[in-house]
């Protein structure tokens, strides 16, 4: 079952899990004794022995035997196979009767995957061909959602989620064998699970790790895992491909063009389009759908299925198949970008159209940004993309650029995302690892050092580690959560300044997906009208706050929660799926504080003095993360560095037509149209009240510096009394702006 983000409709059920578009006749099993699942001790259904059937026409099913006299007898199998050869689905299942056939002694089975959306589909899907019960046999682990119990003998899990999972038991000692699925995707998480499982593998011999590969990483693992046997698992591909004569000035314009010429012809077959990025994913399924009710209804209809690779949202529930008995021809249409490669479930796809560029943030230490760039694709992706028609005699795959862009612009592999990332939180995780005893990660790829020695900057300025460089406890307790450093530095501070209940609210907003929906054409003017019902004076962040209780208000006094929230979404343009992810984050935080004791102080948003504090927890976490209006017409000029952006149209400020001079923002990236997200006001004074003296040593020369400067130097005797005034019998302090030893940064959370 794939997750669909942002649609304002779910698709059914069976249409997410079923690959094919008709209907199938069940085979009825004719015999003797019935034969009895060894997963649950209970006779196999007829569905099994058909699913068996299909599972043995897959290209992999050769190869079991094979795969399993190598799991038998060597610590590490690495299965290196084209994509749709069914090794994600078949394999970890054969990886469980090794474990069977051990009774489990060694423990059981965990695949890591590198999206969501693709464990859970797996997971439903592998739960059926085993004969087995979702949730129970087999399950899945996804950030903030769990589907496991501890009975779980195959658990389908992102491979971030087993990376947090090592922070607490270093040797998954729970597990017999580890599958790592997709490690040609070149994931931080992935590459730094590879990198410590090696410790991992000498501490324990009686451990597997099974690596799944794309052929052209092949090598590049050998080499790195030493001499380990390698299956192959290669398909002939019998699809047309189409190279464009000239290249496209508007590539999404001409692979939407396409589309409807190809649905005009009358070929039937499903659809999938690689785009730049995943804001032209939300444009087409718009545009898609807009169009629709001009095609000819002889055409059949068009149906457009997003899949947004790095947006993670609640699954939708089984709803009935209404379109069983209806003739009219559906023909899916499936739009995602390259990153979205490994979500692409169904079998069926007859035509792929590729744009051949993405566009993809590298982070760039300096300025402690993103910079988005459009460049072409990697040949690897390319080849990948044509394996997604698998081996239809009839596929095309149309490729908008010509065969010598192909040749001459396009890199052989996809860079290393671990040298293209803010490290910060690897380097936490890390930090965490080493007092474990796992002091070195031997990475595939090293780091870029400049990303790394910024990590251990920001790091220290959020005092999260001690004088010697380790882990100090502050840091310790902010690696509990599966947050953005920052994030989970501003989370704790709102202990201390009793506005914890809200900066809960806060930190599940910012991490869900974009609330805000892009409005049709035509309907901007209504959208910002019904925003501002919810704007806040003080910025952004009390914005959410307030769609937050009021999407939270709604679903509470609706008798039909699911049909009264959802119009209440679309009346007011926001995304019900982001909202119900953000009260499932916010959840999943609550029970992270209860269990580490931490305080969590009664809501009292609204008050003069609560958005004080809030503006203090935010600004304890996010100091790195101010700009200034230099211009008084909204051109705002980073702290850190000389860059200027503009205010993000989603925000409250660009909505009111109010520019504040000083503001703290949550995200910034280099792009296009620079713009700053999720921005509230903040003063001077409140900066300088705040902010680790020796962070501020280090800014470079500015006229806001300079500003800045006059303030702390006004305050500095000020604030030394006000601290001593502050300190209470139970030695409660707040040592943020220290006056003397500017070395140290704490915070005690009592």
């Amino acid at each position: 079952m794939e997750v669909l983000a942002f649609s304002p409709e779910n698709h059914c059920f069976s249409e997410l899990l079923d690959s094919s578009d008709g209907d199938e006749e069940e085979i009825l099993v004719c015999g003797e004794d019935l034969e009895l699942n060894p997963f649950d001790g209970l006779p196999y259904s007829s569905r099994y022995y058909k699913l068996l059937k299909e599972r043995e026409e897959l290209p992999i099913w050769k190869e079991k035997y094979t795969f399993m006299e190598s799991l038998l007898h060597n610590q590490i199998v690495m299965v290196a196979g084209d994509a749709k050869t069914g090794k994600s689905s078949q394999i970890p299942q054969w990886c469980a009767e090794h474990c069977l056939s051990a009774r489990y002694q060694h423990g059981v089975v965990v695949c890591a995957q590198a999206h969501g959306q693709t464990a859970v589909r797996l997971a439903l899907r592998v739960a059926d061909e085993m004969d087995v019960n979702l949730g129970h046999e087999v399950g899945y682990l996804i950030p903030f959602e769990s589907c496991c119990t501890p009975e779980t003998i195959l658990r389908y899990c992102t491979d971030d989620m087993l990376q947090r999972e090592m922070m607490s038991t270093p040797l998954l000692s729970y597990y017999g064998v580890i599958i790592l699925d997709d490690v040609h995707e070149r994931t931080v998480a992935t590459d730094a699970l590879l990198g410590l499982l090696k410790d991992v593998l000498t501490a324990r011999p009686e451990l597997r790790l099974v690596v799944l590969t794309a052929p052209h990483m092949c090598s590049t693992l050998q080499d790195y895992c030493g001499g380990v046997p390698v299956i192959r698992v290669e398909t002939k591909h019998h699809a047309e491909v189409v190279y464009s004569c000239s290249t496209h000035r508007d590539l999404f314009g001409a692979a939407l063009r396409l589309l409807l010429e190809i649905h005009h012809t009358k070929e039937k077959g499903n659809i999938v389009i690689f785009l730049a990025c995943e804001q032209e994913i939300e444009k087409a399924y718009q545009m898609i759908r807009q169009e629709q009710p001009n095609l000819n209804p002889d055409l059949g209809e068009l149906i457009p299925i997003p899949l947004y690779p790095t947006k993670q949202d609640p699954i939708p529930k089984p709803t009935p198949d209404k379109q069983k008995c209806c003739k009219k021809y559906r023909r899916k249409v499936l739009l995602t970008t390259s990153f979205g490669q490994s979500l692409i479930w169904i079998k069926n796809v007859t035509f792929v159209i590729d744009v051949g560029v993405e566009r993809r943030k590298v982070y760039n230490p300096r300025i402690r940004a993103d910079s988005v760039l459009t460049q072409p694709i990697s040949k690897s992706q390319a080849e990948m993309h044509k394996q997604i028609l698998g081996m239809s005699p009839s596929g095309k795959l149309f490729c908008l650029y010509p065969e010598e862009f192909a040749d001459k612009e396009m890199k052989p592999h996809v860079p290393a995302k671990v040298q293209e990332s803010n490290l910060t939180s690897l380097v936490l995780f890390l930090k965490r690892m080493d007092i474990a005893g796992f002091a070195h990660c031997d990475f595939i790829s090293s780091p870029a050092p400049e990303s790394l020695m910024q990590a251990l900057e920001d790091l220290d300025y959020l005092a999260a580690l001690d004088n010697d460089g380790n882990l100090s406890e502050f840091g310790i307790i902010m690696s509990e959560f599966p947050l953005d450093p920052q994030l989970s530095k501003s989370l704790l501070a709102s202990c201390e300044f009793e506005c914890v209940d809200e900066m809960l609210t806060i930190a599940a907003m910012v991490t869900a997906p974009n609330c805000f929906l892009h409005a049709p054409p035509g309907t901007e003017e209504i959208a910002l009208t019904c925003w501002r019902r919810f704007s806040h004076p003080a910025g952004d962040h009390f914005t959410l706050i307030n769609i937050f209780n009021a999407f939270k208000e709604v679903s509470a006094s609706s008798t039909n929660q699911e049909s009264s929230t959802e119009k209440w979404c679309r009346d007011y343009f926001l995304s019900c799926p982001a909202l119900r992810m953000a009260g499932i984050i916010r959840a999943e935080l609550v029970e992270i504080m209860k269990r580490i004791e931490l305080p969590i102080s009664q809501p009292d948003f609204g008050s003069k003095e609560n958005a004080l504090n809030i503006k203090k927890a935010l600004l304890s976490g996010y100091f790195m993360h101010i700009a200034r209006d230099v211009d008084s017409s909204g051109n705002y000029l980073m702290l850190t560095h000389r860059q200027v952006a503009q205010l993000h149209p989603f925000s409250s400020y660009y909505n009111t037509r109010r520019i504040p001079e000083w503001v703290l923002f949550h995200e910034f990236s280099l792009s296009e149209d620079n713009s700053i997200r999720v921005v509230s006001e903040i003063s001077p004074d409140l900066f300088a009240e705040l902010v680790p003296q020796y962070y501020f040593s280090n800014l470079p020369p500015s006229e806001s510096k300079d500003i800045l400067q006059e303030v702390i130097n006004h305050l500095s005797p000020v604030s030394t009394t006000k601290e001593e005034q502050k300190t209470t019998n139970d030695n409660k302090e707040n040592e943020e702006f220290p006056t003397e030893a500017p070395t140290e940064q704490r915070c005690a959370i009592q």
